[in-house]
């Protein structure tokens, strides 16, 4: 019983940090209407900015969070301004091929300059865990997690306590009507596409505490990331938090129960990606 309560544990931290990559992707896709395949590569530019600052500066990646976030919003809102802004309206195939080849580019131009080796960062804290009762935890992806719940509760206060949400919620639900009531669909376009780059970009940080920085740490994440707003329907915030605890509690139970399990968790998304798909076309069908 305690392995079973502690794999859930496990499980129920890890879902922290893949809501807060999910909700930054469902933002983009519920408000902006586009499905960014560079997410990842985003999530990658906050994991070397976080490791650069250790490293260069001496700067603990907890402190580096917040530069990371505002250095990625404006790389967002660069981007958003130079491309995104040019294809919201073009066929879907053409939004698709246009983020993913920024994702291409962001993870050669990484490897060009950075080289394809991993990078760490130590903490003082590295090592460190929590006991609670007989159960325990690492004191890093517990402070991962609080710091998550904390961003995606102030994401929400944003979306439905301030105007900007009012706005944002608006203008996902009927972009011509929200024009015709005067408000700027674009600016809400470009703070919504930035903001869900910050977010990956602030994952980028943890993940860079919990595990490395490279080139391509992105992509796993944002698989993942796919897997969970699939699950939770699209630009849908609300479900990414139980998507999110469904993807991260399957992984640790089959990381602990499943013999070769570490081998078989990655492939857990893409089975509740087709089951979910499946129940999807199944309901449509009624």
């Amino acid at each position: 019983m305690e392995l079973f309560l502690q794999t859930l544990l496990n499980g129920l931290l890890q879902s922290g940090l893949y809501a807060l990559v999910a909700s930054g992707l469902a933002l983009a896709v519920g408000v902006v209407g586009i499905v960014n395949f560079a997410h990842g590569e985003f999530l990658m530019i906050g994991a070397f900015l976080a490791w650069g600052m250790s490293a260069y500066l001496g700067l603990d990646p907890l402190l580096s969070l917040p530069l990371a976030a505002v250095a990625v919003f404006g790389v967002g809102a660069l981007t958003y301004r130079v491309s995104i802004r040019h294809v919201l309206l073009a066929p879907e195939l053409n939004q698709m091929l246009l983020t993913f080849g920024l994702g291409i580019l962001l993870q050669n131009l990484a490897l060009m300059l950075l080289g394809g080796n991993t990078r760490t960062v130590t903490t003082p804290y590295q090592g460190s865990s929590l006991s609670l009762g007989e159960l325990s935890v690492g004191g890093p992806k517990a402070l991962a997690f609080g710091l998550a719940v904390l961003l995606l509760a102030g994401l929400y206060a944003v979306l439905y306590r301030t105007n900007l949400g009012r706005q944002m919620r608006a203008v996902a639900q009927n972009r011509r009507g929200s024009q015709l009531i005067g408000i700027d669909v674009d600016r809400v376009y470009l703070i919504a596409f930035s903001v869900s780059c910050a977010l990956a970009a602030i994952a980028g940080v943890l993940v860079a505490v919990l595990l490395f920085a490279s080139p391509a740490v992105g992509l796993v994440f944002a698989l993942k990331a796919f897997a969970i707003i699939v699950m939770a329907g699209l630009g849908n915030l609300t479900g990414v938090l139980w998507a999110s605890v469904v993807l991260g509690v399957s992984e640790a139970l089959v990381q602990t129960y499943v013999p070769g399990g570490g081998g078989w968790s990655d492939a857990v998304f893409f089975f509740l990606i087709f089951a979910t798909l499946v129940f999807r076309s199944y309901r449509g069908a009624q």
